[in-house]
């Protein structure tokens, strides 16, 4: 847990975790005069815990991935778009201006959704890839389904306090699943109609054995044969269907899918949760060729896993 006195240190660590932004100290006055940062998870669903200490206004700007806001503390007032929301218990995503407004005893809950990892489970809900990143209702209720979708929230908190994400690699990333498509049925956004016309049939359910396959075995050798026996189909089946229903093929699908894993190591090592080099976990999720592996990350990412690792160096 990060704490500090001075406001300016949590607004560069604020910034490296999430993205640049404007701060305004509104008042003199303090709680105790310390700000307080706790990374609870890194990873394609991350968590903090923030509390600047004084009261301030907080401006990003637009997003280029997605927030969810769950007040513990404090007041406070969010706005989207300059529309003022009516709870501060809230979320952002891509192509929404959020700006915030919070009293010097505000604690809150940020959860952090990649774009990315959004774009992959409507990819596999819809069959095909969407037109661009949907746009969420801001205001969130804690009832019904979305109720149910916060305590799942506290419980992902949960297991992150409890050291079980860091221990079980496969359980982490079934609740990452869990909470990305849990919100997309839970919290209406401008997909929600594509989803219910599609009901259940998602990918056709071979296409499904084989991107599980992947998640559950990508810290292991895998060939398309391997994925094809997976998905009980034959390898010109399994090829079609990743062309036809993702646009892609499956030993790409494989390494978009490791790469984001290589991703989360990375950010867990600059936070202080895991230790290693960028060879190290190059090497781990199968980049044996550095350079290419440096150029797709950034790519992909838009700084080089070097950058990744040396937040912990500027911290």
């Amino acid at each position: 847990m990060f704490e500090s006195s001075d406001v300016s240190e949590m607004h560069a660590l604020v910034s490296r975790h999430f993205t640049t932004h404007r701060l305004r100290i509104l008042t003199d006055r303090s709680v105790n005069g310390r700000s307080r940062f706790r990374s609870l998870h890194q990873g394609t669903v991350a968590m903090y815990e923030i509390g600047y200490g004084t009261a301030v206004e907080v401006e990003p700007g637009e997003l280029p991935d997605f927030y969810v806001q769950i007040p513990l503390a404090g007041s406070g007032t969010v706005a989207i778009n300059g529309r003022q929301l009516g709870s501060p218990l809230s979320m952002a995503g891509p192509g929404h201006r959020l700006s915030m407004a919070w009293s010097a005893d505000t604690l809150a809950w940020v959860v952090l959704i990649r774009q990315e990892a959004m774009e992959r489970a409507l990819t596999t809900r819809l069959g095909e890839v969407p037109s661009g990143p949907p746009r969420f209702e801001p205001v969130l209720s804690d009832a019904g389904s979305t109720g149910a979708w916060l305590r799942g929230i506290s419980g992902f908190a949960g297991w992150a306090e409890a050291g079980l994400l860091d221990r079980s690699p496969l359980g982490r990333g079934h609740f990452e699943q869990v909470l990305v498509h849990g919100l997309l049925d839970a919290q209406p956004h401008s997909l929600s109609e594509a989803l219910a016309d599609r009901g259940v049939g998602i990918l056709p359910s071979a296409l499904r054995r084989a991107t599980t396959y992947c998640a559950e075995h990508a810290h292991e050798p895998i060939s398309v044969a391997d994925m094809a026996q997976a998905a009980r189909v034959s390898q010109q089946s399994l090829r079609a269907g990743f062309r036809t229903h993702l646009r892609t093929t499956p030993l790409t699908y494989l390494r978009r899918v490791r790469l984001d894993l290589a991703h989360r190591d990375l950010l867990a090592i600059a936070d202080g949760r895991g230790i290693g080099t960028v060879t190290d976990v190059a090497l781990r999720w199968g980049f044996t060729h550095l350079g290419r592996f440096a150029q797709t990350y950034r790519h992909c990412y838009g700084v080089t896993p070097s950058q990744t690792l040396r937040r912990a160096g500027s911290r």
